[in-house]
């Protein structure tokens, strides 16, 4: 029997992968699969996994046919996926040695149905330790409890799919899918679906992930149309929790999220293609629109004078009809 499912995805990271593989030969063991998806990589990814098919213990390659980005890799991945528990690894990321064992013997310990853990963010040399923004550490609790409150940095903000483990159990409910062909911000409806209908959850003070940040190929680097992917990542945030028995205490976190991606994005808009810019200013603008006008008034109240002054512009700016559609 598998006991734990690890879903890799790699795309045209031939400079990181070996790194990624050796780390995972170091957390390796009889009872564990590690699912490599080359997403249709054009460097020297595929030889390097076929290389890692014959030599890592319980590896098993899936190759994409067509590139399609990160939420649809690890969607093959859970569909192969055979493991009692399961986890994530991106492609250039790494483990520290012994950390899934670590991981594994934690959750089955505390019973519940995922766990959380913090990692080390590496920007070239440096290492920063970034903490899940929950302070009680090893309790099993109802992860409804920590998406609240809305002006704070809660356990739904801190979404990173390879920070953590999850039971079976949410797969085949069918919470732990992501949302096919979003390139960026696909961790978001996925970690808010996943506070929402799972039953219990911990946090774990647990260093294992080397998430390695500022790399050139990555789309947080890149200020091409595939970062407005963030709409309909977060358009479904707020779709999907407007149905839930909750949505009165619940939307309100979800809206000021929304608009403080948006006003990041704005914040930093030089970096995009002047194409691209324009896009983002007339889609978030459409968002904006579509959002509860109540809460989203609500929301701007709340923030900070220049934020909130950034988005009300924004507000009042005039939609195209084929972009308001």
């Amino acid at each position: 029997m598998v006991k734990l499912s690890v879903i890799v995805p790699f795309y045209n990271v031939q400079t990181y992968a070996p790194d990624t593989l050796k780390s995972l030969a170091a957390n390796a063991r009889e009872d564990f699969e590690f699912l490599l998806v080359d997403d249709c990589s054009r460097d020297e990814t595929p030889d390097i996994l076929a290389r890692a098919e014959r030599e890592l213990p319980g590896a098993r390659v899936l190759r994409h046919e067509k590139n399609g980005g990160l939420a649809t890799a690890r969607n093959t991945g859970l569909d192969e996926a055979r493991g009692e528990y399961v986890a994530f690894l991106d492609g250039d990321d790494w483990l520290a040695p012994g950390y899934y064992p670590e991981l594994l013997a934690a959750i089955e310990e505390l019973g519940c149905d995922f766990l959380r853990t913090d990692h080390v963010q590496c920007t070239n040399r440096a290492r920063t330790v970034h903490r899940v923004p929950h302070g009680r550490r090893g309790v099993v609790m109802d992860p409804r409890a920590l998406i609240l409150p809305s002006d704070r940095s809660t356990s739904v903000d801190y979404a990173y799919a390879w920070a953590g483990i999850y039971h079976r159990r949410l797969l085949d409910d069918g919470v732990l899918h992501f949302r096919h062909g979003l390139r960026t911000a696909e961790d978001r409806p996925w970690i808010w679906r996943l506070h929402r209908e799972a039953k219990s959850m911990a946090v774990v003070g647990l260093l294992g992930v080397f998430y390695r940040r500022g790399v050139a190929s990555s789309l947080t680097q890149i200020g091409d149309v595939r970062q407005l992917d963030f709409i309909r990542a977060f358009d479904q945030v707020i779709e999907e929790t407007a149905q839930d028995r909750e949505a009165d205490l619940l939307l309100p976190k979800a809206v000021r999220t929304y608009c403080a991606i948006i006003s990041h994005h704005l914040g930093s808009i030089e970096r995009f293609e002047p194409q691209v810019a324009r896009k983002l200013r007339s889609m978030s603008a459409a968002a904006m629109k579509r959002m509860p006008q109540d809460v989203l008034k609500e929301a701007l109240d709340s923030m900070d004078v220049q934020r909130a002054s950034r988005l009300r512009r924004l507000r009042r700016r005039p939609v195209p009809a084929e972009v308001a559609a």
